[in-house]
């Protein structure tokens, strides 16, 4: 890896194309972060997903024609001349299929959700250690400011509750769309070993209830109100302490300095255990909500 990191991007879907492109190589940018460039995209897309299928054709052209991307044929083409990927694909139905075919021992940033089964976010895991191949997934809500400097690593976190929309979508699983955020909240404060979960559903808000191994309660409530706030409540042997997402600065630069960080590393800043749990706890609560809110397992993947 030389001075300048190259990136390759996989799955031109999702905002996120742009505002990480536009970061890293224009240096007229407000948050520009340089030391990284994008150089090569593959546009993938999901058939099954309105909300890729819709934008994919538009980010490509912007990209191609606004930054200068080389747009690759296949992922085994855009892997063999960069140094990182960001695998961005909005689809995360696709992840593990794309993931395959990237896991070549370069650090991989995979967009949230990692996966929208624990089966295909447990093969994930496991294939990216079999290959050597370093991996991070998270949502950006994990670092955005009012959320991020709640913890404090001198308290026990004995209790949190976190919130924010949380649409669901009839061509997408569950609250792995919108919900994946307000999960991330709460385990960037609980971590991981959720092993039970239960939802109660209402057409205006889920509230998903989630029993940690060592007794304490983890809570999400996912809104579908027209305006919704991310936050939490966080209870701890020292207080309790609330906090609201910032829009300033941006999540996405938040997030995208951890991720260089990680590109440099290769070392990912949450323990793969805890991205695991997230999947898992999301899978259970939209199985609890199906059964009318019956309490699942969602040990699976902290096993």
């Amino acid at each position: 890896m030389g001075s300048t990191i190259r990136i390759g991007m996989i799955g031109l879907d999702t905002s996120h194309c742009p505002a990480f492109t536009g970061i890293l190589n224009d240096p007229e940018h407000p948050y520009h972060l340089p030391g990284a460039r994008v150089v090569s995209a593959y546009p993938g897309g999901s058939e099954l997903f309105s909300r890729s299928r819709d934008r994919v054709r538009g980010f490509t052209e912007e990209l191609r024609s606004k930054y200068g991307l080389a747009i690759c044929d296949s992922i085994p083409e855009l892997v063999e001349d960069v140094d990182a990927i960001l695998l961005e694909s909005v689809d995360g139905r696709q992840h593990l299929e794309q993931f395959r075919q990237a896991a070549v021992g370069k650090p991989v940033y995979i967009d949230k959700p990692l996966a929208t089964s624990t089966t295909e976010a447990l093969e994930i895991a496991e294939l990216a250690e079999r290959t050597g191949t370093p991996i991070m997934s998270c949502s950006s809500l994990r670092y955005a400011a009012g959320i991020a400097d709640l913890a404090d690593g001198n308290a026990r976190v004995l209790s949190c509750e976190a919130f924010g929309p949380a649409a669901l979508l009839d061509d997408y699983p569950g609250l792995f769309w919108y919900g994946i955020h307000g999960a991330e909240i709460l385990f960037s404060m609980m971590g991981a070993g959720c092993q039970r979960v239960r939802c109660l559903g209402y057409p205006e808000i889920d509230v998903v209830i989630g029993e940690w191994a060592d007794g304490r309660i983890g809570v999400l409530r996912g809104t579908r109100f027209e305006r919704g706030d991310f936050g939490c409540v966080v209870h701890t042997d020292q207080g309790t302490r609330c906090g609201i997402a910032e829009s300033q600065p941006p999540y996405y630069l938040l997030l995208l300095r951890e991720v260089l960080e990680f590109f440099r590393t290769g070392i990912s800043p949450i323990d793969i255990r805890e991205t695991l749990n997230i999947i898992s706890f999301l899978e259970g609560a939209d199985v609890s909500r199906t059964q009318g809110g019956k309490v699942v397992s969602a040990a699976l993947a902290t096993s």
